[in-house]
């Protein structure tokens, strides 16, 4: 990765609840990270930890319950759930509050006067409160809405900019000049149309469950450019040629059906079509998990090239901590919807902190049979930790490491690590 501190994505507080009756199961649960721009960002976990939820809420697929999420500075996502929560929540307190003060007063009449001025007063709080709360979801809604309007106006200004030259250039030439002009033409209606949120895309972990079994992959690869208002069938084959090639199949693959495919053919289709938009960050979320070996080493490496070429940033989810610390420059390992550890991946693999990281790491297969018999294998139990008089909280060990812990177990792990050198 090159040395770049520019933060492209950043996500603060990040929760998501799903109702189950009258209970909320937490699937992702105060998440806090950024991501540089060009840099490859490792999310590993266990099955159900809440990694593929976390991308999911990045892009949008679920309205999030609080926290925000930022791209390239513009708020793409806001918790307006927590907002209305919070007004109900006061409401009802105020409520029952209001309904004690009225029934002591009609207890005992002395206390009349006293109890309107507590009345008075919890009302003015309340309707603060309400205020406050409405207002944060007034300004969520702004953002939302205009956050796509403001990208599409920058992105139209670089086109008049890039082509400004092009057609001063081409003046002279009637023929030449009129190619730039609809080359400029097609250029600023894609910059008029595009959106904020879509220079993020996402390669799902099950190739042939995300493909359309009755759309070709032209159809598939081009779908973005179709939803953008491109019609020109000449430029849009020619895209999708491009593309392909770029991915390692061949034009001739265009016209065939998903099911034609073998599953590292339909990955890399899967890939295509994320990145025919030019997005500058995709989300591949487990890209490798349903592939064998060698062609696991194939998408990666596949992965690898895409982002050399085209600038990638890439939030990558997968399970095999071997692949993420290959690819990823650095490394945030989730359990039960929280972020337990994060550094970069060299640091985290040299020197984790976190128990449960500590297990993770040692369940990660030797290639030697003879080590492999004989290391010893880490469980983790969530029971070590006490949380009954100290909350825990995202803190920094090190710099660049973080680690999920209270006070007392900050200490015990600065300890372990001095110990370590």
């Amino acid at each position: 990765m090159e040395n770049n501190n520019e933060v492209l994505l950043k996500v603060e507080h990040l929760c998501q609840y799903f109702k189950m009756g009258k209970k909320e199961l937490k699937a992702v649960d105060d998440v806090s990270f950024d991501i540089k721009k060009g840099e490859v960002f490792g999310l590993v976990g266990e099955s159900g930890c809440g990694k593929t939820t976390t991308g999911r809420s990045i892009i949008r697929l679920y309205d999030i319950t609080s926290g925000n999420i930022y791209f390239k500075g513009t708020r793409i996502g806001a918790g307006i759930r927590s907002y209305k929560t919070a007004i109900a929540k006061a409401k009802r307190e105020t409520r029952t509050e209001i309904k004690q003060l009225r029934a002591e007063s009609a207890a005992d009449a002395s206390k009349t006067e006293e109890n309107e001025k507590k009345i008075a007063e919890k009302q003015a709080a309340l309707d603060k409160i309400i205020a406050d709360n409405l207002r944060e979801i007034r300004q969520a809604k702004i953002d939302h809405n205009t956050s796509d309007k403001q990208y599409a106006e920058l992105q139209v200004k670089k086109v008049d900019e890039e082509f400004a030259p092009k057609l001063e250039e081409a003046k002279n030439d009637a023929e030449k000049l009129a190619a730039v002009k609809k080359e400029y033409k097609r250029a600023r209606h894609i910059a008029k149309h595009t959106k904020l949120i879509t220079q993020i895309q996402m390669i799902f972990q099950d190739p042939i469950a995300s493909l359309n079994p009755r759309m070709t992959v032209r159809e598939i690869i081009s779908e973005g450019l179709v939803i953008n208002g491109i019609k020109d069938k000449k430029y849009i084959d020619e895209k999708v040629y491009e593309i392909l090639e770029l991915v390692g199949l061949v034009r001739e693959h265009a016209g065939r059906y998903p099911h034609e495919f073998s599953g590292g053919q339909r990955q890399r289709i899967g890939i295509a079509r994320s990145v025919i938009m030019r997005p500058e960050m995709i989300i591949a979320d487990e890209p490798i998990s349903a592939l064998d070996v060698s062609i696991q080493a194939q998408v990666i490496n596949l992965l690898n090239e895409l982002r050399e070429k085209l600038g990638l940033t890439i939030l990558f989810i997968a399970h095999d901590l071997s692949v993420v610390k290959y690819f990823s420059d650095r490394i945030g390992v989730m359990y039960f919807g929280n972020m337990v550890e994060l550094a970069d991946a060299d640091e985290l693999y040299d020197h984790p902190v976190h128990p449960y990281t500590k297990a993770l790491l040692s369940s990660i297969p030797q290639p030697d049979p003879l080590s492999e018999k004989s290391k010893e294998r880490l469980y983790y139990d969530p029971s070590i930790h006490d949380y009954s008089v100290e909350q825990p909280r995202f803190q920094e060990i090190r710099p660049g490491h973080f680690v999920y812990a209270s006070d007392s177990e900050m200490e015990k792990y600065r300890k372990e690590l001095e110990a370590q050198g």
